[in-house]
């Protein structure tokens, strides 16, 4: 699988886990909620800024978001 497709299903993953709809994900990366859905649905890529606030906003790590290990 591509990795932007699996790091976008997974960033899903986490968010719902997390509690958190799109809107609030995106406000939080200070971006539009269709912009942030473009991640999640692998189209764009997360620079590292992003990955480490989505891990701590998710409560998540990095190795989680990108297909290295489990939750």
């Amino acid at each position: 699988m591509e990795v932007k497709k699996s790091v976008g299903q997974r960033l899903s993953l986490a968010r719902k886990a997390a509690g958190y709809t799109q809107e609030q994900t995106a406000t939080k990366l200070r971006m539009l909620r269709q912009a942030y859905a473009r991640y999640e649905n692998g189209i764009f890529e997360l620079n590292y800024e992003q990955m480490i606030t989505l891990c701590k906003l998710f409560d998540c790590s990095s190795d989680y978001l990108l297909g290295l290990s489990e939750l």
